[in-house]
This record gives structure tokens, sequence and C-alpha cells, in this order.
């Protein structure tokens, strides 16, 4: 399938984050340890906030290793919200804008995993959305159909409940249509100031998902290590994979779970579907 990370903290640079770790996004494209696949060279793409008032996107259909104008722009780009996503199609085409993560105004969305035989409920789903946002959606992956049906249900102002109600929606359709485990999902979703991420499955047995430690925890921990003492007690990471093995730094998100990462107290919740009235 896929693998994603999702940064907010200090300004670091691009490079620092997809290539610089020893385990790196880059890395884990080619050797993921955790993963589906062992290998994830479907395309890739990358969010991020800056001056402008929604985030810039940049999306590649060569395998994220091999792409030097991903490694150009990533020595030259800082932010301090940041989306990554290297791809495994699970049957879409390999095109732009089937790339990751996915706009919509402020926010952005990744997702790794699967809507279980999409071909068989893509229809009604698609149906679902709010015929106001169709039209914005331009490929053909069952993630972005997640995100416009999250957007239907109230994403932009309620992250958790909106989630909720389209997994209850997409699980519903899929036991309708005789599909034994409908979904199975990390996803990550950003207005470009807090971070949602989600772990759950139909099965119980999701694809994994990390969080760092606390940057404060850390540097008592590692006095000397000069990375640490560069970014801010509020920076964090979420990942699909840890990016390093430094002993400590990542912690399980747990099973059927959502949390959000923003400025003060981050926090972690039971997450369960909410089926449709």
């Amino acid at each position: 399938m896929c693998r994603w990370l999702a940064y907010s903290g200090t300004p670091v640079l691009l490079d620092e984050l997809l290539y610089k770790p020893g385990h790196s996004l880059i890395d884990q494209s080619l050797h993921s340890r955790l993963g589906a696949t062992t290998t994830n060279g479907d395309g890739f793409g990358v969010g991020w906030y800056g001056a402008g008032d929604t985030p810039a996107v940049f999306h590649g259909v060569e395998p994220a290793w091999n792409d030097r104008n991903l490694r150009e722009l990533s020595g030259h780009v800082s932010s301090g919200l940041v989306f990554a996503h290297i791809r495994a199609s699970t049957g879409t085409a390999v095109q732009e804008t089937n790339c990751h993560p996915f706009r919509h105004g402020r926010w952005l969305w990744m997702h790794n995993g699967a809507i279980r035989e999409f071909p068989r409920v893509k229809r009604e789903l698609a149906f679902a959305v709010d015929p106001q946002l169709y039209p914005e959606i331009e490929g053909s992956t069952d993630s972005e159909l997640f995100f416009y049906l999250a957007l239907t249900f109230g994403l932009e102002a309620d992250p958790p409940g909106a989630v909720a109600r389209a997994v209850g929606l997409i699980e519903a359709t899929g036991l309708a249509h005789g599909v034994e485990h409908p979904i199975q999902m990390t996803v990550a979703t950003t207005d470009g100031a807090t971070i949602w991420a989600f772990r759950y499955s139909s099965e119980g047995a999701s694809r994994t998902l990390f969080y760092s430690t606390s940057v404060h925890t850390l540097k008592e921990q590692y006095p000397d290590n000069p990375v640490l003492h560069g970014l801010s007690d509020e920076s964090r990471l979420v990942v699909s994979e840890p990016l390093g093995d430094l002993r400590g730094a990542w912690n399980e998100v747990p099973e059927s779970s959502w949390g959000v990462v923003r400025d003060g107290d981050d926090d972690l919740q039971p997450f369960a579907p909410v089926a449709p009235a």
C-alpha cells in the first residue's frame, strides 16, 4: 500500500524529513519494513504551508527515490507543517491526480490503506458526495473519494466526527455489497494549524502508525543530539513507520484510535465508525 508522514513544529527543510533520517520516507519507498509492500514506487506527493492562503502541493508519478525535482525542491523549501506520501497503488492508475496529499481549500488529506473491492461500491459512494463538492474530484482513487465523503460529512467543522461518519457509510455500503472487511486505513488531515490522524480497519488489524515522543523528553534523554536541540518542544511527527532507530523516540498509535497534534496538549482518543441514520 503506501507510507506517509505528517510533521508539525519548528520550520525545517523538506530534506530534513524526506532524505536525512536513517529510515527516511525516501528510503521507505524502496525498503519499507512494516508496510504491506516493500516498495512504494507508484508516485509521491508533498504538501506544505507557506506564504499563501492555501497549502502548496507537489506531485510526481516517478518513484520518489528517482525524482530529481523532489531532491532539488527539498533542499530549498522549509515549512512548519508538512505532509508527505509515497504511493503503492491498489489498482487505480499511476497519474498525478491520484497522488496524495489531496487538497481542498486550506485542507490536506492522505491515506494508507484501501476501500476494499472499490469498483463494486464506487458508484454508490460517489452519489453520497455533496453535489457542490463532486466537481472538485480530479482522480480515480478510493482515497480521494474518501476525502470528499469526509468533507461532505463536515470535516471542516468536526474532523473526528466527519471521518467517523464517512467510515460508517463506507462500511455499511461495503457490507451491503457483500464485502467482508470494507475499509483499511491510516489517515492524516490538516487545516494548516492542527493535524488529525486516524488508525482503523474493519477487521481490527490496521496498518501501522506511530507518533514521536515529546521533544522535551528526547532532549533530556539525548542531550548531545544536535537535531533535537534545533526543534521546539511543540514539534511532532506522525508516521506510517519510524524514520530511525533512536530508542524511545516512537510510540505506536493504538488500534482503532484517532489523535490530534496542536499547540498545547496533544490528545489520543478511541475511534469508532458512525453508521448512517
